[in-house]
């Protein structure tokens, strides 16, 4: 069965598509109250519940509401942005490519909006400005993977693919120069090449909100066209749909939101990849569930991938060492699979 396929009734889950939806919400709340009372210093669910509120409530911190409200409460938030950022622009690209190994790591557009963000970190630009900066290197990558990748007037899915990989490594490995050459910025490049919310606050969940709910929501907005999209660009074209106009629009949306996420959270894999694969096995193909689904589900593996980060081992782990840990043979998977269907 091609993974862009509706599931068969051996895979499609008994569970109507609505109790899944709760119990996958039930799940990511889990997973925040957990992120936020385990770390360096425990805090029970209680204590947790009762900082949550008392930052909500505007109410004066003490004991460990400071811990909760003001240290990890920001990162979570921002975990929670970034990660149901990168599920709904993976699944976009899988849809306007209709190629299941498409997502915002592989095609190279978030390398090419790291490589836009280091540009205005190290020129020292108002931090505003850095989304903006990080959105023109994500087009320029994805202009040159589609380059690189065409084929007359074909763009075949592997050749797009390969081509992203290359155009990614490049524009990584030339983020990780201009951060060198500032000695004081060792441990941001560290930081951003393996990406990490360590550094996530207020201001990060702030500025990158916008360009998240502006993007996204015109994803959302684009889910009927995206499922005519599936039938075929001939079919497609029959029905009225613009089909090219259709693909810069999401690509354009899609990059804009990934350019946000990657400005504060620095280069993180796969959770675009994965996240959409597992949606699409549970709800079904139908992108006006797929996007949002897609989008909470990226949420809180993010944020369980950030909470296995600062726990696992004794030094943190940047998150983006979980995620490919976990994403890694999940591609393989799907690339052995693509060929077996051959």
């Amino acid at each position: 069965m091609s993974a862009l396929e509706r599931p068969t009734s051996a895979t499609r889950p008994r569970l109507p598509w609505l109790g899944r939806t709760a119990l996958l919400l039930a799940l990511v709340l889990l997973t925040v109250l957990l992120a936020l009372g385990l770390g360096s210093v425990r805090v029970s669910a209680a204590e947790t519940l009762r900082g949550v509120w008392h930052g909500l409530s505007g109410a004066a911190l003490t004991g460990n509401d400071v811990i909760v409200w003001q240290l990890r409460f920001p990162r979570v938030a921002l975990g929670l942005l970034v990660g149901a950022s990168l599920g709904v622009c993976g699944a976009a690209y899988q849809g306007v490519f209709r190629n299941p190994l498409a997502d915002p790591y592989l095609m190279g557009v978030a390398s090419g909006a790291g490589l836009g963000a280091t540009l205005a970190v190290v020129a020292g630009w108002n931090s505003a400005l850095i989304p903006l900066s990080a959105l023109l290197g994500a087009l320029l990558s994805v202009l040159l993977s589609l380059a690189l990748a065409r084929q007359g007037r074909t763009l075949p899915p592997l050749r797009l693919i390969l081509s992203g990989v290359v155009v990614g490594s490049i524009l990584t490995a030339a983020s990780t120069y201009l951060l060198l050459t500032s000695p004081t910025r060792i441990l941001q490049v560290y930081s951003f090449t393996l990406g990490s919310l360590t550094f996530g606050g207020w201001h990060e969940v702030g500025t990158v909100l916008p360009y998240a709910l502006l993007g996204g929501g015109l994803l959302l907005l684009l889910a009927r066209a995206l499922n005519v999209l599936q039938l075929g660009d001939l079919t497609a074209r029959s029905l009225g749909l613009p089909v090219e106009r259709l693909r810069l629009l999401v690509i354009l949306a899609a990059s804009l939101v990934t350019a946000a996420a990657v400005s504060y959270a620095g280069i993180i894999g796969f959770v675009g990849l994965v996240t959409p694969h597992l949606v699409r096995r549970l709800w079904g193909p139908d992108y006006r569930l797929l996007l949002p689904i897609s989008a909470l589900a990226g949420a809180g593996l993010l944020v369980l991938s950030d909470l296995l980060a600062r726990t696992l081992t004794a030094t943190e782990l940047p998150v983006g060492v979980v995620t490919t840990l976990l994403g890694g043979p999940f591609f393989l998977y799907l690339l052995r699979r693509q060929g077996g269907e051959r």
